[in-house]
């Protein structure tokens, strides 16, 4: 298993793509911290995780919140003695929506849980990486922060900034730490209703014509924990069939 006797924290493991990260990660041998703002979200998935043999815990955290970071560290720690990778997966969408009428409110949500919220995680989870003397940081960008769209000011800004500060946290967490992203494309979640366009058209941007499913996406990240990945750092890595090219 490559993930044997690794202790995984993922954000947002209630639904969706870190719902399905913590189920493979379990497969292949983590104990996994399952958190996420919905806590009975969280508890499901722990239970699906333990129905199929695995370790896991929840913990309800707002990662927008320092406390709430801190928590699910704290958590992963005086559960299972050690943090060994950290997923930034939690994340928030928005309908397209022209900047002239793209409410001030919803911009900061959008950054705030789309790029505060892997600061906070990383601010919390670096110190204790370091200390063990290893670790690997993932978060969760977009293609959707390389290329331009209309509509999605501030989504595409947010996913933008999630790249760059996974370089520099790179360079920061170097050499004990590995810190790279994933950007998917348009992912077959619960999250598809609230981006407001037609499941059809995405589909006929993507050239290998199809969503991205969570398995893709977990898949990947499993890629970037493992040793299997252990010369890449500060990468970010494209899961959207080809869309953007």
């Amino acid at each position: 298993m490559k993930l044997a006797r690794r202790v995984a924290l993922i954000t947002g493991a209630g639904s969706g793509i870190g719902r399905a990260t913590a189920l493979l990660f379990a497969e292949e041998g983590a104990k996994i911290v399952v958190a996420d703002i919905d806590g009975k979200a969280a508890g499901q998935t722990v239970e699906l995780i333990e129905k199929r043999g695995g370790a896991a815990t929840s913990v309800e955290a707002d990662v927008t919140k320092a406390s709430g970071a801190a928590r699910m560290i704290s958590a992963a720690v005086e559960t299972y003695g050690a943090l060994d990778i950290l997923l930034n997966n939690a994340g928030w969408p928005m309908l397209p929506t022209p900047v002239v009428d793209l409410d001030e409110a919803l911009w900061d949500k959008i950054m705030a849980v789309n790029v505060k919220g892997i600061f906070l995680g990383a601010k919390y989870a670096i110190p204790v990486m370091k200390k063990q003397g290893k670790g690997v940081i993932i978060n969760m960008a977009s293609i959707a922060g390389k290329f331009a769209r209309a509509g999605s000011s501030a989504y595409n800004t947010s996913k933008a900034a999630a790249i760059m500060l996974t370089k520099v946290l790179a360079l920061e967490g170097a050499p004990e730490i590995r810190v790279n992203c994933i950007s998917p494309g348009v992912a077959d979640t619960p999250m598809l209703p609230r981006l407001g366009v037609g499941t059809n058209d995405f589909v006929a941007q993507i050239p290998l014509r199809r969503l991205v499913q969570p398995t893709d996406v977990a898949h990947a990240a499993l890629y970037l924990a493992s040793d299997d990945s252990s010369m890449s750092t500060g990468i970010s890595l494209d899961v959207a069939g080809g869309r953007g090219l």
